[in-house]
């Protein structure tokens, strides 16, 4: 994601920095500012490739700000960052447009995945992952949804390959639960918590003729995909 523009409105600045330094050390170009009024006077002078917008601002919150956008000839893909976890509040920020919804608190994991699924979608921040991956001795084809190891091919369901195709894009760290059920569960819940732990263990079988794979259990945070060159 290097160098894609970002607007980051948050009225905290101790957070408002976090979030800044934490994206710059990802390689984004971020852009601050604490309020509404300040971020459309911005996107008048700039062009972002992403805006993250906080709910609860002075002078001219997220929710108008979104509003505002309509009057832009080129509006930017936005995600609300927000305290407010009420449907109805979720329900207002989709209605305005906004392209996803994270609530505070969240992890810096969370938010990153989000913000490439929303770049990916609106075709921003460089080209899509290559599909095939090589994993130890194993070749992982995400489109096809197979798992080749020498001549031998195997089928995959369409939620074993997302998983595994995200555990791929976390390679050598750690892919949190809370993302990866959200990212393909669509929600953290005891229940698909289950089912997540389901898929991995079918996974771990799929990868076990080659003894340098492994998908480790991180305790109290998720996973992470070894593959021998970590």
């Amino acid at each position: 994601m290097t160098g894609v523009r970002i607007l980051l409105l948050e009225d905290d600045p101790n957070l408002g920095l976090i979030i800044s330094e934490s994206l710059a050390r990802e390689g984004f170009v971020v852009t601050l500012h604490p309020d509404g009024e300040a971020g459309l006077a911005a996107l008048r002078e700039a062009t972002f490739d992403l805006c993250l917008v906080d709910v609860m601002m002075p002078r001219l919150d997220g929710f108008e700000f979104a509003r505002r956008l309509g009057e832009l000839a080129e509006r930017p893909p936005f995600i609300f960052i927000t305290a407010k976890s009420l449907s109805e509040h979720k329900v207002t920020g989709f209605r305005l447009g906004c392209d996803d919804y994270v609530t505070k608190p969240f992890s810096m994991e969370e938010l990153l995945v989000r913000m490439e699924t929303v770049l990916a979608r609106r075709g921003a921040g460089g080209p899509l992952p290559d599909p095939v991956q090589t994993i130890g001795r194993y070749t992982f084809d995400a489109a096809r949804q197979t798992l080749g190891l020498g001549d031998r091919e195997r089928n995959l369901t369409t939620r074993e390959a997302e998983l595994l195709a995200l555990l791929c894009q976390y390679r050598g760290r750690v892919l949190e639960r809370s993302v990866a059920l959200r990212r393909i569960w669509g929600a953290d819940t005891y229940h698909s918590g289950r089912s997540m732990d389901v898929f991995v263990s079918r996974l771990r079988k799929y990868l076990a003729d080659d003894v340098d794979v492994e998908i480790r259990t991180v305790h109290g945070k998720g996973f992470r995909l070894f593959a021998g060159d970590e």
